[in-house]
């Protein structure tokens, strides 16, 4: 198994060093998409590019979203040859202790997703809470299952096979309807998902950028999109994995 780690960045650069420097023990290689910051983010974040030392930065521009970040992220690991991509923000939000528990989840599971399972704090702001809380309601019902805890966390372990298929299959989510868009697509294509509870936390002073009403507007619009595939595609999952005879 060889790992790589994938940090969409837009706006958070400060604790990037730290978390580069907590990641390089576990992963092989970690690669920075710069999705489209200006100084002194910009500047910051190129100075982190040390290909030798195993710390690449792809630019994209202008800003595309977090979608557009990781899938450039992805396309750019599934071409050198890394077997799994972790995907964790660059803000702080993620316990990167919890990464070895990642690793043995998916070293005993190769084939699935390790998704992360957001324990909050009280730091937590309340409408987030209740957004994601009707994500997972509608998550539930476009997989007919309750196999995805938590599709809105973005600290997670792909296998990079089946993440190629779901990229092949069709345009995903570019912004903040990713994390579960991708997840949703993955269920389908009969990919195991294996839930890993982890703390997260909103860092006092924190800048977010999930725009309230567009991103929303987005997520809404693919939960639309997502049900009224749900039927043809768990109808075409059951008959992909029905017992041979």
């Amino acid at each position: 198994m060889r790992v790589c780690a994938i940090i969409p960045a837009y706006r958070h650069y400060r604790e990037l060093p730290r978390l580069v420097a907590a990641l390089k023990p576990f992963c092989a290689g970690v690669i920075i998409v710069d999705d489209g910051n200006e100084n002194p983010a910009r500047e910051a974040i190129a100075a982190l590019h040390a290909p030798a030392q195993g710390v690449e930065v792809l630019r994209q521009s202008p800003n595309a979203g977090k979608g557009a970040a990781m899938i450039a992220g992805f396309t750019h690991a599934i071409a050198q040859g890394y077997s799994h991509a972790l995907q964790i923000d660059a803000d702080g939000q993620h316990d990167v202790a919890d990464l070895p528990k990642f690793i043995a989840a998916a070293q005993a599971a190769p084939g699935a997703l390790i998704c992360g399972q957001a324990i909050y704090d009280e730091s937590v702001p309340k409408a987030r809470k209740i957004g994601r809380n009707i994500t997972h309601f509608w998550v539930w019902v476009e997989t007919c299952s309750f196999d995805i805890a938590d599709s809105m966390c973005g600290y997670r372990l792909y296998p990079l096979s089946a993440v190629a298929a779901v990229l092949k299959g069709g345009p995903i989510g570019a912004r903040m309807d990713f994390d579960t868009e991708i997840a949703v697509r993955l269920h389908w294509r009969g990919v195991r998902v294996v839930n890993l509870p982890t703390k997260v936390i909103y860092p006092e002073g924190n800048v977010s950028n999930f725009a309230m009403l567009a991103d929303n507007v987005r997520i809404s619009l693919m939960h639309t999109r997502l049900v009224l595939q749900a039927p043809f595609r768990l109808g075409w999952k059951l008959i992909a994995h029905r017992p041979r005879a």
